[in-house]
């Protein structure tokens, strides 16, 4: 492993840390036991109440295998992801095993595992109950996608359009229309803008304001374009502390691996815009819930005080050194952490499922009756 890492590092310097982060998004978090086997643990919907299907756009994080299906070397369809998965399969999920998109399909009664639109697996039935377009490596800047060869938010779309036209084969339009009033939508983007498109590749003529504000502009048309094909309750979420992911500690944070705070300034300027332009578009559109999702500060919460939540490593992954192995620098060859119940992230970038159960009860707590 080290020698990869070694190897990998004299054709790609640190000093081009997008070449290190092409693959991957944001972070967030998940559950284990003490063995590191996964468990669902999060708040229930109210009973009175119900969602008939999550339909997901988005990057890594909620990439539940469409990238698997394209050429892109964001993928990690490969052991040790999956290590924790039923059957311990690698089903191209970004962590040890599953991500927010299955844990909250669950917690809302829908079904256990969220599939994959492009998967071939993915039959006619799955479709009623919702799939997810998110291909790791996506940003609302189309320039991001189109370096990581990843589904841009134009592809994820395209493809929704197309499972729309499925659904009215499936059930009719007037049903069809029905179920995306009553489907709740997730929007997880913007951590690969910022990390790997504004810092690394630079766009000119950009200050952090305005590329926060060019990025804004992307979701808030995009979420516009949603809302006139049928969707209604829309849960957007905002970027999380980005510099302080183990990956960006060790390219940016200097000897001691502190968080970037550069990344995280930027971010936190990003996702203000974001929240302003969420609360303008709800009075915009009518019969719509568009709700923003702060999981910047709960993750932060979570990193400086990791004992409240059971942890005890959350500025290293549980892959190899923790340092910098994410895709394909996480991979056969290495070794992992005994017990992934007490690490926040599982790559370098991405989350363990522990950690993902914390943000998604968190979000069935503070967010899910402003949806319903």
């Amino acid at each position: 492993m080290d020698q990869l890492l070694l190897a990998i590092t004299k054709i790609y310097p640190t000093r081009y840390p997008i070449l290190f982060l092409l693959v991957v998004s944001v972070v967030v978090q998940v559950r284990c036991t003490s063995t590191g086997e996964a468990h669902d643990h999060v708040q229930q919907l109210p009973q009175n109440k119900s969602i008939q299907a999550v339909i997901v756009f988005g990057d890594s994080i909620v990439d539940q295998g469409c990238n698997n299906y394209l050429l892109t070397i964001a993928k990690c369809n490969f052991p040790p992801y999956g290590q924790d998965f039923p059957d311990h399969q690698s089903t191209g999920r970004f962590s040890n095993a599953k991500t927010p998109p299955d844990i909250l399909a669950k917690a809302l009664g829908i079904k256990e595992l969220l599939p994959a639109y492009l998967d071939p697996q993915t039959h006619s039935e799955d479709l009623l109950t919702g799939v997810s377009f998110a291909s790791g490596g996506m940003g609302y800047d189309p320039l991001t996608s189109k370096l990581a060869s990843a589904l841009s938010s134009s592809d994820q779309l395209e493809m929704f359009k197309e499972y729309i036209s499925k659904l009215k084969q499936l059930v009719g339009e007037e049903s069809t229309r029905n179920l995306l009033a009553n489907s709740l939508f997730l929007i997880l983007a913007g951590s690969n803008d910022i990390a790997n498109t504004y810092f690394t590749i630079g766009r000119l003529h950009y200050d952090v304001p305005s590329y926060a504000d060019l990025m804004v502009s992307y979701a808030s048309d995009f979420i516009q374009e949603i809302y006139e094909l049928g969707a209604r309750k829309i849960a957007v979420f905002g970027a999380p502390p980005i510099g302080c992911v183990p990956a960006l500690r060790s390219i940016e944070g200097g000897p001691l691996r502190n968080c970037a705070e550069n990344y995280n300034q930027a971010t936190e300027i990003y996702n203000n815009k974001l929240q302003s332009e969420l609360d303008f578009l709800s009075q915009k559109v009518p019969l719509s819930k568009i709700v923003y999702v702060d999981i910047y500060n709960l993750l932060l919460h979570i990193m400086q005080n990791p004992q409240d939540y059971g942890f005890e490593v959350v500025d290293k992954g549980c892959c190899g050194t923790g340092n910098i192995e994410v895709s394909v620098l996480c991979n056969k060859l290495s070794e992992t952490c005994p017990d992934r119940s007490k690490y926040l992230f599982w790559d370098s970038y991405h989350p363990t499922q522990r950690g993902y159960e914390i943000i998604v009860h968190q979000f069935m707590i503070n967010y899910i009756s402003r949806l319903l």
